[in-house]
């Protein structure tokens, strides 16, 4: 009883932003994101008849609190599903994604975790059935299962069945770059969950940002098949403008940013200017990540690593889906 898998994190281009069902994790709007090949989690889990509890390893130092009870919590869906209740398992995980600070830790960690627990129970879970349970740990974790561009479907169902990721194209469609640029790696101040609660629930800005969605959708499908990364990169930096205004619109008003954010925001802005095309994408979070093609790869990150409040910029490549070992 004993699965290790391997997934990475993804960045969203159509964000994710909002719940209409906080228990099942079923999303307001559907989204499409890339697999990042640079940043991911590994993790193994094992059930053990010996433990009168889990137990939850991260980075080689045991975890308590909120994250245990989410990773505990999240663990009871798989030992529900295999009617294994009182069965307890060691989860071992190492991550290379900068926690909570909007770099999508959660989506490789509930992604990898998901399936090295489908792989100990040997429950021979489709990508699809496990994309499912991959979303009730984690929304944005849905997608990781899968590589290349992913969208996911927001559903209408109430009980979920029709909310999961699909893969739009695959890992070998398209060879974009994505630098994830750290500008810090301190917990943000607002969770993704409470910011995401707080939007839905105050922001006078919100029911505009969910009639834009539509067409965002179509047109960056549209820019992925056809590879055009104007298109693209374009309808990508002004969703993620639209989804951070609508935090200033909740009551109280919020943002994720950062000073050195929004210089970064303007450095990719001012490449444009030079006729380099970059675009930027931010998640709940104040650090940005910035896609480009690699054959503009010298300049980009020249610009990037001099840019102020820069800490390091990591370099992903489209990224495979999970994997076991």
């Amino acid at each position: 009883m004993k699965g290790t898998a391997k997934a990475h994190t993804n960045i969203a281009l159509i964000k994710y932003w909002g719940k209409r069902n906080e228990k099942l994790i079923l999303p307001t709007n559907s989204s499409l994101s890339v697999t990042l090949d640079g940043l991911h989690t590994e993790t193994t889990v094992q059930f053990r008849e010996d433990l009168q509890e889990d137990v939850f390893v991260l980075d080689n130092k045991e975890v308590t609190g909120v994250a245990y009870d989410r990773v505990t919590n999240y663990l009871d869906l798989f030992r529900h599903y295999a009617n294994k209740q009182g069965v307890f398992a060691e989860v071992t995980s190492t991550n290379n994604v900068p926690t909570a600070a909007g770099f999508a830790s959660s989506a490789s960690g509930f992604a990898a975790l998901a399936g090295a627990t489908s792989k100990a129970l040997d429950l021979q879970l489709s990508d699809e059935d496990l994309s499912r349970f991959t979303r009730q740990g984690s929304g944005s974790a849905c997608r990781s299962i899968y590589g290349g561009f992913v969208e996911w479907q927001m559903g209408e169902r109430d009980d979920g069945q029709d909310s999961f990721a699909v893969q739009v194209a695959p890992q070998d469609h398209w060879d974009i770059r994505v630098a994830a640029v750290v500008l810090t790696a301190e917990e943000k101040d607002v969770s993704s969950r409470v910011g995401m609660r707080r939007t839905v629930e105050t922001s006078v800005f919100y029911d505009g940002w969910l009639q834009s969605l539509p067409k965002d959708m179509e047109t960056i499908k549209e820019g992925i098949r056809d590879k055009d990364f104007e298109m693209v990169g374009k309808v990508a930096e002004a969703n993620c403008l639209k989804m951070h205004a609508t935090t200033f619109g909740a009551t109280p008003p919020f943002t994720y940013w950062q000073d050195t954010t929004m210089s970064l925001m303007q450095t990719v802005q001012n490449l444009r200017k030079k006729e380099i095309p970059a675009y930027f994408t931010i998640d709940a979070g104040p650090n940005v990540k910035v896609i480009y093609l690699p054959e503009y790869e010298k300049e980009v990150l020249r610009t990037l690593e001099a840019a102020r409040g820069v800490e390091k910029v990591i370099v992903s490549k489209v990224g495979a889906g999970i994997s076991y070992k």
